[in-house]
């Protein structure tokens, strides 16, 4: 159990069943009565944001949160599969848990999942991950505009906005994290 002492961003708390982090908290001493600790917690399955006050002395539940580095595999229906890179085990994350990040998630690409009582919640890519564009339309000439972009169609289906030079079968860098080109890359 956690004191409310330790509370801090970040932390990983559990009320009703179910996997909250804090997202801030403030420590208040007024001048009359006891210290207390307001915090913003945001829920790890469904995004919803709580506040919440913790007089100080109560107890916090730890949430049984675990993260395990895994492989993905392949799509297979609304699931995706994944490997535990440990023991060999296959998983199954509903779609909903893996969400936009599916645009980017070539096949054997290794993923953080988070696991809540053994489920998946949620899952992490790396910052950045390498496709092919498998299709684009070529540049104009002439079109040198600063900053110009074109949409291009990646191998995992994602389209993005590249600038005009990209041509097709070219390997890209991408961002996960907001979905944009960074740059070229020779395979």
């Amino acid at each position: 159990m956690y004191e409310t002492s330790e509370i801090r961003k970040g932390l990983k708390i559990q009320i009703d069943g179910e996997p909250y982090i804090v997202v801030d908290f403030q420590f208040v001493k007024p001048g009359k009565g006891t210290p207390f600790t307001k915090t913003r917690i945001k829920s790890l399955i469904t995004g919803s944001v709580l506040d919440r006050t913790y007089r100080t002395g109560e107890k916090l539940e730890p949430a049984n949160i675990e993260e395990r580095e895994m492989q993905y595999l392949y799509p297979e229906g609304e699931n995706f599969c994944f490997m535990d890179t440990s023991s060999y085990d296959q998983i199954y994350v509903p779609g909903h848990v893996v969400g936009d990040a599916a645009q980017f998630m070539p096949d054997n690409l290794n993923v953080t999942v988070m696991l809540f009582d053994e489920r998946p919640i949620g899952l992490t890519l790396p910052n950045f991950v390498e496709l092919q564009v498998t299709h684009t339309e070529p540049g104009m000439k002439g079109d040198t505009a600063s900053g110009a972009t074109k949409p291009a169609t990646l191998s995992t289906g994602a389209t993005i906005n590249v600038p005009l030079f990209v041509e097709q079968d070219e390997w890209l860098k991408i961002d996960t994290r907001n979905g944009s080109y960074v740059e070229r890359v020779k395979k």
